[in-house]
């Protein structure tokens, strides 16, 4: 490894969103190549980027140098805020700079601008563990470089002793030659400035796009953000192609009369020690009665719970006695993990709002997704499933083989979620919870058309091409691929030199961030304050508060994400039960809940297919499914609801003709408990997860990796998967050929397997659905007008 002669502190990746074109994976491969140790990232006024900038460095072998180019407030001109470049020095620094920014976007946005004033950073002298950041003068952006520039050079001296004093020993001066206008005069001035004050100087390289071919497409991506066109001649042109990633020996080239600078940057690199514990998730605490674990609290609350749910689902004492051992080992079992895994808190937390939901007049989901599975979810309410009854597999949700975060995805009202988001905000403070955020990238269409626009090329025209790029659900098509299949764009492509240039510029903005959204149902819940893991962000006005990591990176920092989606059938469901009993006073105590799930006239209902408004079953396809398989019991809709998507759609016409008589065989007889209810048809996950248990020896736990690792196709996990489960059918007898035959055949459903709790849990407010439009027609219908 040579003796590095440079390092790159400055950086505008993609997720500045308003002047970046790098994607993060190529600069980093770029400083890699280049033998660069470390490399700075410092996106303008956020760390969007952060984590994912992080681990890829990581992986290369780069340092990462963490840093933010921030806005300093100018108290005199409210239109021409300085800049500064801060970097991490410690944990200390990061969050400081977390807990800056979070201010900046809340507390001092102007025109779009989060700003920083300069007294915040005054401020930090004072806390514990003193100043952990380093500040870059921010070369001709800085207040320093600007007086320079305007030919006040006593200014330009205030300005440097200002930072001096809130930087003491971690203030550098900036110098660049990026063919900025009068550069020369800027680097000349500003040496003779450090000098006098006894600063160090530190060169630096603003890095707009990787090569200088971009430079257009980078203009075009700051047009695109800004609105302007990018022939205007009377636009602000910030930028020019010198702005590029240069290597190391291109930059000792450029100050081969300041060694000095350039080697501070390596000093620069060698002070910024940041290093982040990642994956690692950290739950807010749950209060408990005095002296007990949360453990034990859990344990506590779910054995109250089942004794309820037992009184409900077993009114005869008898049979309650007879199944009591069953649902008593199951709970054992579930709490064990739970509490072996460390996450009792989060069924207690996600428990805690529901409850309060449900007494506050919100009305929540049975479910969704693969919670269901769990019996301590059905005990503690947060479910409305019988995890025994249906055979949902509690493994699904929680595998005690591989430790990853619970993930309740809980449906609320749509009208009532905010208020439920506003409890949880009262509960555990507001500085302790947000939503998150997502950022919108460029796609295909949506790039050709920006493009198309900055260009001033004709609407028409963008739009024919944009029509071009052929559409696939569930696939994500690239320019590239589309000029592959669609032989009409290809020709347009050669004939056209309008086609060509907007294709090729629209290629290299595609897949870049474009803007920032709102998560549609995470919210986090931190221990503390959210800035102790996170920067935050607003867009002011009354948008709300999101995190500025997306959902990935706030799990890798250690936040806990809580789903909390609306969904408007409840709403519907809420206000028909509502009109129910305000209609007819016998129906007082009329519930959801007390159904039956075997009545007639409901399946009727669903047989004819008169299912407009009946939740998941309304489309012309699910029509004539229903037509078809002539449901009659709870567990078709189940089924029904899980084939009805593309892939298991073929199994639709041999689930119907095998219901209906056909005769069909197990791929083993020990496998007809888990086939039957499904006509030896394997529709569920959690089936193929059985199957590995029965026939392959698998305990649940491995069999949710062996259906993981069939979702994923990787060619070298199945093999080693196939030769276990070949082992294990090999105890009870089977021959290799017969154990093949079962794998093969699991792994062709694995695929498109759907997961039965989820299933399940959307099959009951299917069925309420239509129990309502069956029995109260005229309650039912007027809620959905409503």
């Amino acid at each position: 490894m040579t003796t590095p002669q440079f390092t790159h502190l400055r950086l505008h990746s993609e997720y500045s969103i308003v002047d970046g074109l790098v994607r993060i994976d190529d600069v980093i491969k770029a400083a890699a190549d280049d033998q660069q140790a470390a490399l700075g990232i410092s996106d303008l006024a956020n760390l969007f980027g952060m984590v994912k900038f992080y681990k890829a460095a990581r992986s290369k072998g780069v340092k990462p140098i963490i840093g933010c180019d921030v806005w300093i407030t100018n108290n005199e001109a409210r239109d021409k805020p300085s800049r500064l470049l801060l970097l991490v020095k410690s944990r200390v620094g990061y969050l400081q700079l977390c807990e800056l920014l979070s201010k900046a976007w809340i507390e001092n946005l102007h025109r779009g601008r989060a700003e920083i004033r300069s007294e915040w950073l005054e401020d930090l002298q004072h806390q514990s563990g003193g100043n952990g950041l380093i500040a870059l003068s921010g070369a001709h952006f800085g207040d320093v470089g600007i007086a320079i520039d305007n030919g006040n050079l006593a200014a330009a001296k205030r300005c440097v002793q200002h930072w001096m004093g809130i930087f003491p020993d971690s203030f550098y001066i900036e110098v660049q030659r990026a063919d900025q206008p009068n550069m020369e005069a800027n680097v000349r001035h500003a040496v003779a400035l450090a000098s006098e004050l006894q600063l160090p100087v530190v060169a630096t390289h603003p890095i707009q796009f990787l090569d200088k071919e971009e430079f257009i497409a980078h203009e075009a991506r700051t047009c695109i953000s800004e609105g302007e066109m990018l022939a205007n001649a009377r636009r602000v042109r910030r930028f020019n192609d010198q702005q590029c990633f240069k290597t190391q020996a291109e930059m000792a080239a450029l100050f081969a009369d300041m060694p000095a600078a350039l080697q501070n940057s390596v000093e620069i690199a060698k002070r910024c020690n940041l290093s982040l514990q990642l994956g690692k998730p950290q739950l807010p605490d749950f209060p408990t009665p005095e002296g007990m674990s949360i453990g034990d609290f859990l344990d506590e609350q779910s054995k109250d719970g089942l004794a309820m749910r037992m009184v409900h689902l077993y009114p005869d004492p008898e049979k309650r006695e007879e199944n009591r051992q069953r649902y008593e080992d199951r709970l054992k079992f579930e709490i064990d993990t739970i509490v072996k895994m460390g996450f009792p808190g989060y069924f207690l937390i996600v428990a805690e709002f529901i409850r309060w939901a449900k007494e506050n007049g919100v009305p929540v989901g049975p479910g969704r997704g693969s919670g269901a599975g769990s019996l301590v979810a059905y005990s503690l309410q947060i479910t409305d499933l019988d995890p025994l009854r249906y055979n949902l597999l509690f493994e699904r949700f929680l595998n005690p083989e591989r430790v990853s975060m619970p993930d309740f995805d809980i449906d609320f009202c749509q009208e009532g979620r905010d208020r439920v988001i506003q409890h949880v905000k009262d509960l555990y403070g507001k500085d302790a919870v947000s939503q998150i955020a997502t950022f919108g990238t460029m796609a295909a269409k949506g790039a050709i058309r920006d493009v198309g626009r900055v260009l001033d090329f004709g609407y028409n025209f963008c739009d024919g091409i944009s029509k071009l790029i052929p559409f696939k659900p569930g696939k994500h098509v690239t320019i590239a691929d589309a000029i592959k299949e669609e032989p009409m764009l290809a020709e347009r492509l050669e004939n056209e030199e309008e086609v060509k240039q907007l294709l090729s510029l629209a290629q290299q903005v595609e897949g870049i961030a474009r803007n920032i959204g709102m998560h549609a149902g995470g919210v986090l819940i931190a221990p503390g304050k959210l800035t102790d893991f996170c920067p935050l962000y607003t867009q002011g006005g009354d948008a709300g508060v999101v995190s500025q990591y997306d959902k990935d990176d706030v799990e890798a920092v250690g936040l806990v994400k809580f789903d909390f989606l609306g969904l408007t059938t409840l709403t519907i469901l809420d206000r028909a039960v509502r009109y129910i009993k305000q209609l007819d006073p016998a129906m007082a105590d009329f519930s959801l809940e007390k159904l039956p799930l075997n009545d007639r006239a409901s399946y009727q209902l669903l047989t004819a297919a008169k299912t407009v408004a009946v939740f998941q079953l309304e489309s012309r396809g699910m029509q004539g499914m229903l037509k078809d398989a002539r449901p009659d019991r709870f567990e078709d809709i189940i089924a029904l609801v899980a084939l009805y998507r593309p892939g298991p759609m073929d199994l639709i016409p041999d689930f119907c003709k095998r219901k209906h008589g056909e005769r069909f065989d197990y791929p083993d007889p020990r496998t007809e408990g888990i086939l039957s209810e499904t006509y030896g048809i394997m529709v569920y996950q959690e089936q193929v997860m059985q199957m590995a248990q029965v026939v392959g020896g698998y305990s649940l736990g491995g069999a949710d990796l062996l259906r993981r690792a069939m979702g994923k196709k990787k060619a070298e996990e199945m093999a080693e998967h196939r030769q276990i489960f070949r082992d294990g059918a090999a105890k009870d007898g089977l021959s290799e050929a017969k154990a093949d035959e079962i794998f093969d055949l699991m792994e062709k459903f694995a695929g498109y397997g759907f997961n039965k709790s989820h299933a399940a849990a959307y099959a009951l407010l299917s069925y309420h659905t239509a129990y309502l439009k069956a029995h109260h027609p005229a309650a039912f219908m007027a809620a959905n007008l409503s």
